[in-house]
């Protein structure tokens, strides 16, 4: 396989347990608190990273400053969707958070043709389409906080792809900072809901290691690698494709009604999202600046990585 689609697999993959989180979530904070779970999912993770490690006080410099500054931007998207989600209509939240496709690349500052924007507009009418049947209601707080969380996101994905431009920085060890910095954030917020855990059953202990290791620690390090690899632009488009997973997720898992408006918009969502890779695929081949700055972007791809 090709090294442009190995890396929109694993981008795809991200985007599959993304969207598997929505519903994991949910019921997850069912049972406890909100900044329990956060802590819980950051703190297994930064164990699970610590545990795999060959040298975890080996650290750079580097590692420890961008893993930081990435585990802070990170901690405030999820702070953010959580609380959002919680406060507004599936509806809004979903759409709004679809914003990451055209936010993207306008802060990675990535002068694209007009064709991009037309697709990233027909990703924004699937997802609009995937979410109707829920409505959409008038702006309040939680629509706020899931547009904050679309701009941090949006935020997130290009920092990462310019903090790495050129750095010898370990995957991994970037990734068990992020999960560490979290870990610390909430540890304060989900003191109160602590002891809870010791009477959590075996099905939520489940949802929060999914969410630990693999809406977390996988995904975290997977678009740590993916990113170091292509441009911030390419993965946003990718990663857009999160509400079709958790549209099928939630019909096959949770019982969601699929109905033809939805199979409409997730086809819409992907080939909206195929054909705004496609054009910005072929305007970074066709533009010398472009081409120069995602040689940086690849810079470490020939430098082995800690899995």
């Amino acid at each position: 396989m090709p090294n442009n689609r190995r890396i929109d697999v694993v981008l795809l993959a991200v985007a599959v347990v993304w969207g598997s989180s929505y519903l994991t979530a949910k019921t997850a904070t069912d049972a406890l608190p909100v900044p329990t779970v956060l802590f819980v999912r950051y703190a297994v993770a930064a164990l699970a990273c610590a545990a795999v490690l060959r040298r975890p006080g080996g650290l750079t410099r580097d590692e420890k400053v961008y893993g930081c500054l990435l585990g802070l931007t990170q901690a405030a998207v999820l702070v953010l969707e959580t609380y959002g989600v919680a406060h507004t209509s599936a509806g809004n939240a979903g759409l709004i958070i679809s914003l990451t496709l055209v936010l993207t690349p306008v802060l990675d500052r990535v002068a694209l043709p007009g064709r991009f924007f037309l697709a990233a507009g027909v990703c924004m009418a699937g997802v609009g389409l995937l979410v109707s049947g829920n409505g959409l209601h008038a702006p309040g707080a939680g629509d706020l906080l899931m547009l904050a969380a679309a701009v941090v996101r949006a935020g997130h994905v290009v920092l990462v792809g310019r903090v790495t431009a050129g750095r010898d920085l370990q995957p991994l060890r970037l990734t068990a900072v992020q999960c560490a910095v979290g870990a610390v954030l909430f540890l304060l917020p989900a003191a109160p809901g602590l002891p809870a855990l010791a009477r959590t059953g075996a099905a939520t202990w489940a949802q929060l290691l999914y969410l630990a290791l693999f809406c977390g620690l996988f995904a975290f390090l997977a678009q740590t690698w993916a990113v170091q690899r292509t441009s911030a632009t390419r993965a946003g488009l990718l990663l857009g494709t999160e509400p079709v997973w958790a549209l099928l997720v939630g019909a096959g898992l949770g019982g969601e009604r699929l109905t033809g408006l939805c199979v409409l918009g997730a086809a819409l969502v992907v080939t909206g999202t195929y054909w705004g890779q496609s054009v910005e695929r072929a305007h970074r081949r066709l533009s010398p600046p472009a081409a120069a700055e995602e040689v940086v972007h690849g810079a470490g791809a020939g430098v082995p990585q800690a899995r």
